[in-house]
Formats: structure tokens, C-alpha cells, sequence
């Protein structure tokens, strides 16, 4: 029979998959001598399993985890379930990949009236032990029987009143005896029947809730954000309890061996004493930094200390730590891989190559594309903030970098709603839990007013580089209201704030937000990352500024220059329209040489802003009716117009009514059953040759002018939307006769190139054709995927994309990641028939997949020449280019 029960001593960190991380490093640290209390784990594969089975826990494996706790109280020298020495139980979550807070905990499992007596009797406290019952009850009436902790909270924080007390801790023994018989009360009137008293039960009952909270909605959003497999399942680990709540000279407390949000070599951390870990995490009382604890016990410090150097050093990156004090005594319950900031990743990396822990390798596959997005976050405008005399209402605590700006809600369904709508807003919250991580990636930062930098709104906020500020307890937030007041300011829901979650800054304004920096650490690991990619990276611009902005951040060239875009300027929009709505040739040839010299120019700011790099233009791609007025905003106003004649006359109105009603003919006139299909790219082309020669000499006239001045210049010249040769070799003929004329006429030679976008199936089926004439490749692959998949992409995202992820029919949605088995595999048939017609072509990708690191791997092994994408993605893509080269070697 396959074993599903590990003790810690039999498991090791290269059993997470099947351990689960926590159990695997529970094994780990055991095995190198760290103190941690006794206990094992029950496997992943259980999960799968319980599943499998209908949601019953399997045949026997109780027999097992009996087994397994007999031996745990030979370690402790107590017996689970005994009055007089009672060992009690921690019963915990434990994914191969890091869930913080996802999934469900229970602490001092065990406790019942009998054992409680003992406990009392064996430890000499019985507020520990009346503190010890109320916290499990509620625990586990949340997790196991589902009556919600706010139902509890609700109690105990009327109790407090009642007392006159604020802190937990100014609770007699006798207050939280009386706590604990409200609370076994309510579970009563919830459920009708009472609170289970056999620890046995209790521990079933428990661990089938673990399991159970592997569907949970929060963990589902969690596991779909981080693209985490819906089959791996979570481990339960089982482990004897060890008391940060006995005394005064006890605690608990969550650190990191580095600062997370700045990755300084510096240990980072919160605890409190007399308390248990829900208390950090949750924010119920806020936690003092953990160099405190070198005043208050410089022995636990030090040792505390030297556990955190041995870890990092054992595991040679930056380390997550729970740990409990009992009596004066050090405890390790937890170690992982810490959750970073963007910043902390890259400074972690690169620090750890230099101390000579890491190589520059391990370095850069260490690095997240997530951690470089966060990089370039914006921040707040200090010289405004500065100019204006701009104050904060209030400081909290700095608990994930960034800016944000938004509107405050103050619950997490709002904040998805409002988001999905397309509006920007900040979640406020007294404290956040794991069911709000849908509003909180939904919005655009997080302000809470209980917690610090570990607590659950601070972790999750860094993991997903979301701007916060925590513990900010000048705040009052009334839910029934919508609102929060600070020093004398009422914010309601719908006002806008601005949060700096790098320096714990609240304002009560819109405040405007600049563009990252990036330098130091992030210049060296991009050097590292080309060092090691053989992919080109590219960017896509269509004016200079982008172009600047991308070759800031590491851009070799553009990919893909949109030339549809420059129509749509202002100053030239209406030259446009009259092109189209030309009577004759020779008005059509007016409005196109008004364009020309807006193109050249346009083309010159580019090449110069790129300087010697290659360009790729692309000639204009959409239907010309994309540059009128809708058809609907045409007939009302036409409509409008003739009611006005009627009723008023006017030669102006007339003459405006007449406009309109030839645009609107002519509209009607373009009309197309399906666009994305119809006269566009190089259709258009061949029916409008005029447009694509004024394009091609303007790209060529720009080219010269600089050429003579001195400035390299490499044109690349694409066609889009072919799908059979004889388009391509139509119109590429006629302008490489512009082209040429051009040289003549300047007297100047442009190192230019012919190629085409390869967006349609037929065209990657025929690219050995193609390639005839072809220079070099583009995959267009979103049109290509629209068309491979036969979806039309802006109906499919809106109406049934979502669906088929969730269901699973599709792994991923392929607009965002290329679908290897059919998109890649039609890339992969155009570039070999494209190689093999025209030694060394130069194949590129120019979609939105080329910043996204999945479809570079894929690019990077269908042995592409580059990837494009936009200028804030390019750092991404030089990481991910990288990454893909290494894993090749492996």
C-alpha cells in the first residue's frame, strides 16, 4: 500500500510535491537539527484521493494518523486526549507552492473539558488555558463547522466592552472562561446540536476541513493568479502544539532572514509575547518590530538569529520563519522561499551572487517576470506633492511599495465589481483575511487599519505587487457608513485617496504618479540576462517617445511600428477621411500627399530615436471604416441635422447635413458582416495601391534624409495579412519600384528589407511560397490564434474564454499565452518551410505574446530571431529570453 502518512524525520525539502512545501520543510528542518516540534504529514496524494472518493477521507488512513500521533507523543511525553498530560495538536495546510493564508489552520485541537482540567493543572495558568479553549473554539467552529469567525468576533469584542478593556491580554482568566461558554453557545443555537468534545473526532473533522479548503473560492483565485494546477492538492500536517499564549516569557512571531519589500541584508520581522500566531498574521493586536527581542530576550535573540543564518545558508535564498517562544524556549514551525517585492527580488538576486551564495544563473531564473512588472510600478510625484504643500492625513505602516490612486471601498465585492467596470479603486479595510484576496487584486492598492507588515494584507499585497499601507490605526472604518474618519476628515466610498505604500502615506486627494526608476541592481541582472538569451528582444512603438522609453529599457529595435496609429493624430484624422471619401483620383491624391509629409516625419523621429537599430513597419493593416465616425453616431447626427432643415433651415446646416450624409453612405458602403476578415491588410492594399506607395515612400524618404545626415538607418518593410503568394508578390513588386526610385531620386542607398506578417493558417502552410519573396517573418499571433481558433477575440474574451478556463476545456486563455499544440505548431511549420525556401530568414513574433514569458519559451525554442512587445515588457522579455536559454541547457 502506498504510504500516505510521513513522520518529519522521513521526509526532506525534495519531497514538496509530495509533502507539500511546509511539510517538506518541516522534514528538512528536523533533519538538520533545528528545533521543531514533533509531528508528519499527511500527503498530497491523500487530497487527490479524498476527491476522487467523493470528499471521504480514504479507508484507514485514520488507522494511519493514529499511528502516526503515538509516535508524536513518545517525542513529547504526552498523550493526545489524556486529562492529566494532554498533547495537544496543530492541524495545517501545506501545497507544493506557497498559498499564504489560502487555506485553513486549527491550533490547540484537543481541548475538551477533561483535558482542559489537566492542562490547567500542568501548566499553572488558567487564563492560558481559558485562552488556549477560546481561540480553538472559534478556530474550529470557522473551519470545520462553519460558523464564521465574525459571529465570534462579534461576541468578544462585546465581552471586551463589557470588561472595559481594549487589549485581549487585559482579560482575567474568568472573562475568557466566560468567553469560551458564549462561544460553545452560539456554535449550539448555529447548528442545533453542540461543540465536538472527542478528540479524535476533532481531528477527522479537521483534517477533512483541510482538504475541503483546497476548493475554497479564495484558494481558487489564488491558485488561477498564480497559475497553480487545480490538481496538485494540499498536504495536512499535523503537529504538536507548542504556546506563545503560557506567559509573559512566551510569544510568537513571523520574520524574514532579509527585508522583503527592499531585499536589505538586514532580518525582518514581527512578534508578540503572549500570544499565538493568528494574532501576527490576522492583526489582532499590532506586533512589535523583531529587534525588540534582542531587549527583551537577548538569548532567544541570538539563537533566533543563528537559526536564520543556517536557513538561508542551507537554502541559499531568502527565508519566510514562524517561530514560538515557550518559557523561554525557541520553536521553528515554519520555513519557506519568503515572498518578495519586485525591488527585493532583483537586489536579492544580485546580492546573493556577489556573497558568493548564488550563481548568476541561479540568479536570473530566481527572478520572476511578476518582480520586474512590480519594478516599473508608478510613484507619487513628490515635486507636486512638494509645490503644492501637499500633506498625508496619516501614516501607517509601509507594507508593500508602489503608488496607488483610487476610489475607497470598503468591501472586496465592490471592489471586483467596480474594477470589471473599468474603474480604479483602493480597498480600505479594518483588516483584510483571505476572503477578500478577489477584491484585493482587483484594486489598485490597500489601506487597512490593524495589521503590520506580516500580516495578511502586507503579505499578499507583496506577493502580487500591489501598493500597501497597513496598521494605519488613526483610521476608523465604519462599514454601515462606507466610510473611515482620520484627524477630523471623513473619507466616504467613492472618494478618491492616494496611498504610498513605501513610505505608509495615506492622502485624501488624487495625486499624480510618475514612472519608476530602475537602476543599480536591475541594470546588472538585465547584463547577466544578456549574457545568457540568444533571443533577440524587440519593442513595439509607433512614435519616438516609446521608442526612447523601450531602448531605456533594453529594446535592440522595433518589432512592430503600427502606422494606422499615426492616422489617428488629430491634425491628420480629417486628411484621412478626406482620402477615403475622395470623388476622384486626383482629390485622393491630394489628401495622400498631405499624409506623406506627416508620415515622413513621423518615420524620422523613429529611425532617429533608434539610431542604427532595425525598424519594422508595418503598412496599414484595418479597414478604412475604422477611421470614420460609427454608423449609429452617423445616422443620429444625420437624423438631427434633417429635423433642424425643417424647422430652421440655414445654407451652414445644409451644407453640414450634406457632409454628413455622403459619410454616411460611404460608411454604409464599407459596411462588413466580419471585419477582422474583409478589406483590410493586404487587400486593401492591392484595392487602394495608392496609400501603401504613399507609406512606403515616406518610410523611404525618411530613411534617405537621415541616411545622408549620417544616421543609420534600417527599414523593414512589412506587408500584413497575406494569405497566398501572388498578394504578396503583387504588391510587394510595386513598392519595391517606390523604394527604388527613391534611392535614385536621393541619390542616397537604405540597407531596407520586404517581409510580411505571417497572421493567417494558409500563409505559415505556404511559407516556403512566401519566403520567395519574403525578406524576413513576422508572426502576427493574435490574428493568427483568432483564425487558428476561429474565434473572434474581442467576442470570445467577453463571452465564453473565461468559462472555458474555468471548466478546463482550454488550459489558459490563448490570447494572453500562445496555444503551443496548434498556434505554435503552425509558427513551427512557417519557419522551417520559411528556412529551408530562404537560408537564414529572419523570424520574429510582433503579437502581445511577446511579453508573455510562457510563449517566449516557446518562441525561444522554435528558434526565433526575436520577440516584440510593449516597451514596459521589454525588461520581462529580456528576463524570460534568458530564463528559456538556460532551461535549454539543462
Amino acid at each position: 500500500m502506498t504510504k500516505r502518512v510521513y513522520l518529519f524525520r522521513e521526509g526532506n525539502a525534495t519531497m514538496r510535491d509530495l509533502l507539500g512545501g511546509k511539510g517538506a520543510n518541516l522534514a528538512e528542518m528536523s533533519n538538520i537539527g533545528l528545533p521543531v516540534p514533533a509531528g508528519f504529514t499527511v500527503t498530497t496524494e491523500v487530497c487527490t484521493e479524498y476527491y476522487e472518493g467523493g470528499e471521504k477521507l480514504p479507508e484507514g488512513l485514520m488507522d494511519e494518523v493514529r499511528a502516526a500521533v503515538a509516535d508524536v507523543e513518545k517525542d513529547m511525553g504526552k498523550k493526545f486526549g489524556d486529562p492529566n498530560n494532554a498533547l495537544l495538536l496543530s492541524v495545517r495546510s501545506g501545497s507544493r507552492f506557497s498559498m499564504p493564508g489560502m487555506m485553513d489552520t486549527v491550533l490547540n485541537l484537543g481541548l475538551n473539558a477533561e483535558t482542559l482540567a489537566g492542562l490547567e493543572k500542568s501548566s499553572g495558568s488558567s487564563r492560558f488555558v481559558w485562552d488556549s479553549n477560546r481561540r480553538f473554539i472559534m478556530m474550529f467552529s470557522d473551519v470545520v463547522l462553519g460558523v464564521s469567525k465574525h459571529k465570534f468576533e462579534a461576541l468578544f469584542g462585546e465581552l471586551k466592552k463589557r470588561k472595559g478593556v481594549t487589549q485581549d491580554t487585559d482579560l482575567t482568566a474568568e472573562d475568557l472562561k466566560e468567553a469560551s461558554n458564549e462561544f460553545l453557545a452560539l456554535v449550539q443555537k448555529e447548528r442545533g446540536v453542540g461543540f465536538p468534545s472527542d478528540p479524535w473526532e476533532q481531528l477527522e473533522l479537521a483534517t477533512e476541513a483541510v482538504f475541503q479548503s483546497w476548493n475554497t473560492d479564495r484558494a481558487k483565485v489564488y491558485r488561477k493568479k498564480e497559475r497553480i494546477p487545480d490538481e496538485f492538492g494540499t498536504a495536512v500536517n499535523i503537529q504538536a502544539m507548542v504556546y506563545g499564549n503560557l506567559g509573559d516569557d512566551c510569544g510568537t512571531g513571523v520574520a524574514f532572514t532579509r527585508d522583503p519589500s527592499t531585499g536589505e541584508n538586514l532580518l525582518y520581522g514581527e512578534y508578540l509575547m503572549n500570544a499565538q500566531g493568528e494574532d501576527v498574521v490576522a492583526g489582532v493586536r499590532t506586533p512589535v518590530p523583531i529587534s525588540q527581542l534582542e531587549t527583551q530576550n537577548k538569548a532567544v535573540y541570538d539563537e533566533f538569529v543563528a537559526v536564520c543564518h543556517k536557513l538561508e545558508g542551507h537554502y541559499k535564498d531568502m527565508q519566510d520563519l514562524e517561530f514560538t517562544i515557550e518559557k523561554g524556549r525557541l520553536f521553528m514551525l515554519q520555513c519557506r522561499s519568503g515572498k518578495r517585492t519586485g525591488p527585493a527580488a532583483v537586489n536579492l538576486a544580485v546580492d546573493m551572487v556577489e556573497e558568493g551564495l548564488i550563481t548568476k544563473e541561479e540568479a536570473i531564473v530566481r527572478v520572476e517576470a511578476a518582480h520586474l512588472d512590480q519594478l516599473l510600478h508608478p510613484r507619487i510625484d513628490t515635486n507636486y506633492v512638494a509645490e503644492n504643500s501637499i500633506k498625508p492625513v496619516t501614516k501607517g505602516l509601509a507594507a508593500s511599495p508602489g503608488a496607488a490612486v483610487g476610489k475607497a471601498v470598503f468591501d472586496s465585492d465592490t471592489a471586483q465589481r467596480l474594477a470589471n467596470a473599468g474603474e480604479k479603486v483602493l480597498l480600505v479595510r479594518e483588516e483584510t483575511n483571505p476572503d477578500d484576496v478577489h477584491g484585493m487584486l482587483a484594486a489598485q492598492g490597500i489601506l487597512t487599519a490593524r495589521g503590520g507588515k506580516t500580516s495578511h494584507a502586507a503579505v499578499v499585497a507583496r506577493g502580487f505587487g500591489i501598493p500597501c499601507v497597513a496598521g494605519c490605526e488613526s483610521i476608523s472604518v465604519d462599514y454601515a457608513t462606507r466610510s473611515f474618519d482620520v484627524n477630523g476628515v471623513t473619507v466616504s466610498e467613492g472618494d478618491v485617496i492616494s496611498v504610498n505604500g513605501s513610505t505608509g502615506e495615506v492622502f485624501v486627494q488624487e495625486l499624480p504618479l510618475i514612472a519608476a526608476d530602475v537602476s543599480g541592481s536591475f541594470g546588472t541582472l538585465m547584463g547577466w540576462c544578456d549574457e545568457a538569451r540568444t533571443l533577440g528582444v524587440r519593442t513595439n512603438a509607433d512614435n519616438p517617445r516609446d521608442s526612447r522609453q523601450a531602448l531605456d529599457f533594453g529594446a535592440e529595435g522595433i518589432g512592430l511600428c503600427r502606422t494606422e496609429h499615426m492616422f489617428f493624430e488629430p491634425d491628420r484624422l480629417p486628411v484621412v477621411r478626406d482620402m477615403i471619401l475622395a470623388k476622384s483620383d486626383a482629390q485622393r491624391d491630394a489628401a495622400l500627399q498631405k499624409l506623406l509629409g506627416v508620415q515622413e516625419d513621423d518615420f524620422a523621429g523613429i529611425f532617429e530615436a533608434m539610431d542604427g537599430k532595425p525598424v519594422t513597419i508595418r503598412l496599414i493593416d484595418p479597414p478604412l471604416h475604422e477611421f470614420l465616425p460609427s454608423h449609429a453616431d452617423l445616422l443620429k447626427e444625420v437624423v438631427e441635422l434633417r429635423v433642424a432643415v425643417n424647422l430652421t433651415g440655414g445654407e451652414a446646416t445644409k451644407a453640414l447635413l450634406e457632409e454628413k450624409e455622403t459619410m454616411l453612405k460611404t460608411v454604409e458602403g464599407m459596411h462588413e458582416f466580419n471585419p477582422m476578415m474583409g478589406l483590410r491588410g493586404v487587400r486593401l492594399s492591392i484595392i487602394l495601391p495608392g496609400l501603401v506607395a504613399m507609406q512606403t515612400r515616406a518610410i523611404m524618404q525618411a530613411a534617405c534624409k537621415l541616411q545622408k545626415r549620417g544616421v543609420t538607418v534600417l527599414p523593414e518593410i512589412m506587408i500584413p495579412l497575406v494569405g497566398h503568394v501572388n498578394e504578396l508578390k503583387n504588391v510587394q513588386t510595386q513598392l519595391e519600384a517606390v523604394a527604388k526610385a527613391v534611392q535614385e531620386e536621393t541619390g542616397v542607398e537604405v540597407a531596407y528589407k520586404f517581409g510580411t506578417m505571417i497572421e493567417i493558417p494558409r500563409a505559415a502552410l505556404t511559407a516556403d511560397e512566401i519566403a520567395e519573396y519574403a525578406e524576413f517573418f513576422s508572426f502576427g499571433t493574435n490574428d493568427l490564434t483568432q483564425m487558428c481558433f476561429g474565434y473572434s477575440r474581442d467576442d470570445a474574451e467577453g463571452k465564453f474564454l473565461q468559462e472555458y478556463v474555468e471548466q478546463k476545456i482550454l488550459p489558459r486563455n490563448p490570447f494572453e499565452t500562445i496555444d503551443a499544440d496548434g498556434v505554435g505548431e503552425l509558427m513551427r511549420i512557417g519557419v522551417e518551410k520559411g528556412r529551408k525556401q530562404r537560408k537564414g530568414l529572419k523570424c520574429g513574433i510582433c503579437g502581445e505574446h511577446g511579453g508573455d514569458p510562457e510563449s517566449i519559451f516557446l518562441c525561444h525554442k522554435l528558434g526565433l530571431d526575436y520577440v516584440s512587445c510593449s516597451p514596459f515588457r521589454v525588461p520581462i522579455a529580456r528576463l524570460a529570453a534568458a530564463q528559456a536559454a538556460i532551461a535549454d541547457k539543462s
